[in-house]
């Protein structure tokens, strides 16, 4: 599962070469977006769909489209840019979007098979959090390793004692044959042990009656205050009811797994907590598609290139690292630091909650834009490693405690297909903020500027405020959902 991991997190580095897209390509900043929306929009749109196949099916054969996606994906962005600028009889911007609609969904095949792969063989372990925390943090290191492969490796002769800029066509084939081999192992390989987990739902669909408006099974769905492990508590069978018992494994598994999507999607707390993390990881996404385009605008025109202390590359690094750290302490910590169950005979003496994690997340990252949204940033340009820095930190918290908390509220059975559906947010979050980017960014632009580069606060300012305000109402929502937990008895 790390294997798959470490290799997944190759978008995270769009910033090492989106700034090439504007010199090189002549791209505007709104078509460098595009692309980079099109790439976040496929990684998690498609999450429910996979996540609904690993539950039902296997992982191995959503590896398998993985290997497809990235190896498809990868080759056809890499003769894109070989083409030069469309100007110049060089392809358009709208070849380059196809190439990371294949990109976007390879990340989201990849990630969802190792996290559910993950889940469902060490859903049940004291020890959940960080087993989970694992895979995830391993995805964030991908983007640390990718990014210096990318920077060091795949490098382009410089001039006049100038590093040279990444070599993008040679990056791009080198992610294309590298990410294709992973996936093809992971179909070969990658083996579930689900079906205790099955089993169990199953006989719990059939003591409660399970599935309303179902002409084989009846059931109702009742809220009470009785402390449960999960979200809703199971309703007792009624004397009308028609039992499973005696249906096909397969019936009887999709009856199990249908069931539990409806608890879940008919919980209020659900959507606040999907809310919360629209707020937050949307502007998160933006941030580190557009980190490259923000640090060329805090310095001046004439700057012959940025400090290598501070290049884009780094920063990516700085992400990856505090990321990485995010998500282990936050899987390490919640296990030790979760509530005790009733029945324990020895109750942990400090305990947090999960959600206290939660909110850690929006607090970082609204300390990283309030950073930018001040004029700090643009002042002291070597500040922007402790906004990476922070962003990093939120980023990885909530990506960390997000499956845990629908593992622990909702259970492992389903956990694919109910993760699937939290993770679609953030794709919509990352469209908006990085369309309210480009809009202040290429407002920001100077007439005659030729390449579309702007330079100054007035490239981000406006937008970073916006994300600050965003964060903090994430924020009360997630308080909001914590009460409702509290009320059910759910120890989150």
């Amino acid at each position: 599962m790390l294997l798959w991991s470490l290799c997944a997190g190759s978008i995270t580095t769009f910033s090492l070469y989106a700034p090439l897209f504007l010199s090189r390509l002549r791209y505007t900043q709104f078509q460098v977006n595009a692309v980079s929306i099109t790439g976040e929009l496929f990684q998690y749109l498609p999450i429910a769909f996979f996540g609904y196949l690993c539950d039902h099916y296997s992982p191995r054969p959503i590896c398998l489209a993985a290997a497809v996606f990235f190896g498809a994906g990868y080759l056809l962005a890499a003769f894109t840019y070989k083409q030069g600028p469309p100007q110049e009889g060089g392809w358009p911007p709208g070849v380059m979007m196809v190439a990371f609609m294949g990109v976007g969904s390879g990340t989201c095949s990849l990630v969802i098979c190792a996290v559910t792969t993950c889940v469902k063989n060490f859903g049940k372990s004291k020890q959940k959090g960080l087993a989970f925390a694992v895979p995830i943090a391993a995805y964030g290191m991908s983007g640390l390793w990718i990014s210096q492969v990318g920077s060091r490796v795949f490098i382009e002769p410089g001039s006049a004692g100038r590093r040279g800029d990444v070599d993008v066509y040679r990056y791009f084939i080198f992610l294309s044959g590298l990410l294709f081999a992973v996936g093809l192992l992971g179909a070969v390989v990658l083996r579930v042990n689900e079906e205790e987990l099955i089993e169990e739902a199953g006989d719990e669909m059939e003591r409660s009656s399970s599935l309303d408006e179902n002409p084989l099974l009846q059931h109702s769905i009742t809220h009470d205050n009785t402390a449960t492990y999960g979200t809703l508590s199971r309703p007792q069978s009624s004397d009308s009811s028609v039992h499973s018992r005696g249906l096909g494994g397969a019936l009887r598994r999709n009856l199990a797994l249908n069931t539990e999507t409806r608890r879940f999607l008919m919980d209020p707390t659900m959507w606040f907590l999907t809310a919360g993390f629209f707020l937050v990881t949307g502007p998160g996404e933006a941030f580190i598609n557009n980190l490259g385009t923000i640090i060329l605008s805090l310095y001046p025109p004439t700057a012959v290139t940025t400090p290598r202390s501070n290049s884009g590359a780094t920063n990516v690094s700085i992400v990856a690292i505090s990321s990485t750290v995010a998500r282990l302490l936050t899987g390490s910590l919640s296990d030790l630091l979760a509530p005790s169950a009733p029945h324990e005979p020895k109750p942990k003496s400090l305990t947090l909650s999960r959600v206290a994690f939660l909110l850690a997340s929006a607090i970082f990252s609204a300390l990283s834009q309030l950073l930018l949204a001040s004029t700090v940033v643009q002042h002291h340009p070597s500040l922007f490693r402790l906004v990476s820095a922070l962003a990093g930190l939120g980023y990885g918290t909530a990506f960390s405690i997000g499956p845990i908390i629908v593992n622990v509220a909702w259970g492992a059975q389903n956990f694919g297909t109910n993760y699937g559906i939290m993770c679609l947010v953030p794709a919509g979050g990352a469209a908006v903020w990085s369309a309210v980017y480009s809009a202040v960014y290429q407002r920001g632009v100077a007439p005659g500027v030729g390449a579309s580069l702007c330079n100054g606060y007035r490239c981000y300012g406006a937008t970073f405020w916006g994300m600050f305000v965003s964060s903090l109402v994430a924020v009360g929502l997630w308080v909001w959902a914590w009460r409702g937990w509290k009320k059910r008895g759910v120890l989150v």
